[in-house]
């Protein structure tokens, strides 16, 4: 089956078809930038875990840097980008460049003068521990960035979840989470977390090497290494962060590198909890998108709620002619994904 059919045709077509309908005069409420998986290193070209897709290392950079170049000539400028986590390869790690690799792709984004917001991703502890993460790549002080309700870890690594929630504008409000609170690659060996996925792993997957997924098909598939889930008190701070929300009449836009929908992504990059998740949305009436990426190929699905969950196409499998990043145009009734390269067009209605 072609699955760039089953992921994105049907009804992708005709959502695109009514984002081109759009009157684009009216002016919207704000707007922001998104990108994924940059995964820049300083290297050769080379290929993905399975050695069935290219990678372009070094061509990574060039695209996040169109991309900044298209964000600076906005009409209306971004008020801030989201990226959706992988920002640097783990191949920086051999090499010894982790920390130069990081720090060549945020003088890039510096060089745009518009808040962005990290979103932790596998390859992000393939480089540095969470502690260095916290340190450097730390977006919690945002501008408009807050943690009114801090989650607070009472386990002995007192490493925190990253996950806080910001508002850009009234009425609106962002959530990141922290998909690798549960695993082994986000957490020290020593942790309740590290722990917790090593069990939940060891009774789903009996390979040797933990990044070869259980099965062939299925949802299965999703407990690998490469994956990780999200703790219980992270789960209870986003419910009782939503009710706010929903008090508040709010919408509510959620990020994480991890998919949590099985029909906006392959499920090989699945959260491990994602129902876990969907359970918490599910309930509260104030969730209208959930973005991600992680899924290079990208996907997109509306669930039965409403909820839009969008995840954006990798910018490392790019070819170099081409691009991967969007600006998403916030109205009172809609948000209005305009696309770039392998990034859809679409219009994301408030149900």
């Amino acid at each position: 089956m072609n699955k760039w059919w089953t992921k994105h045709e049907g009804l992708s077509s005709r959502l695109i078809s009514r984002a081109s309908k759009m009157d684009d005069s009216i002016q919207p409420l704000f707007t922001f930038g998104v990108i994924a998986d940059i995964q820049y290193a300083d290297i050769d070209d080379g290929y993905n875990f399975t050695h069935t897709r290219k990678r372009y290392y070094r061509n990574s950079l060039q695209l996040l840097r169109r991309a900044n170049e298209k964000w600076k000539t906005e009409t209306v400028q971004p008020s801030f980008i989201l990226q959706l986590g992988d920002i640097i390869d783990g191949f920086n790690k051999k090499y010894e460049a982790s920390q130069k690799a990081l720090d060549t792709v945020l003088t890039e984004f510096d060089r745009t003068g518009i808040a962005v917001h990290h979103v932790w991703g596998n390859h992000e502890f393939y480089n540095f521990s969470r502690q260095d993460l916290i340190t450097s790549l730390n977006s919690q002080n945002t501008d408009f960035a807050m943690r009114e309700d801090e989650i607070k870890q009472k386990h002995p690594d007192n490493e925190q979840s990253y996950a806080y929630h910001f508002s850009p504008a009234p009425n609106f409000r962002f959530v990141v989470l922290d998909a690798y609170d549960v695993s082994l690659i986000g957490r020290q060996e020593n942790s309740e977390q590290y722990n917790q996925a090593l069990k939940i792993l060891q009774e789903h997957n009996g390979n040797y090497d933990l990044n070869q997924p259980p099965a062939y098909s299925g949802l299965e598939q999703r407990f690998v290494k490469f994956n990780g889930g999200f703790g219980q008190d992270q789960l209870e701070w986003l419910d009782r962060l939503l009710s706010l929300s929903d008090q508040k009449l709010e919408k509510v836009t959620i990020v994480s590198h991890l998919p949590i929908h099985p029909s906006s992504t392959d499920p090989v990059c699945l959260a491990w909890n994602y129902d876990d998740v969907l359970s918490i949305l599910y309930s509260h009436k104030s969730v209208v998108c959930f973005m991600a990426g992680h899924d290079h190929d990208g996907g997109y699905h509306q669930d039965i709620s409403g909820i839009h969950h969008l995840t954006f196409e990798g910018v490392i499998e790019t070819r170099p002619n081409n691009d991967a990043f969007g600006t998403v145009y916030v109205y009172e009734d809609r948000m209005k994904l305009k696309g770039n390269g392998r990034v859809p067009h679409r219009s994301l209605n408030y149900e």
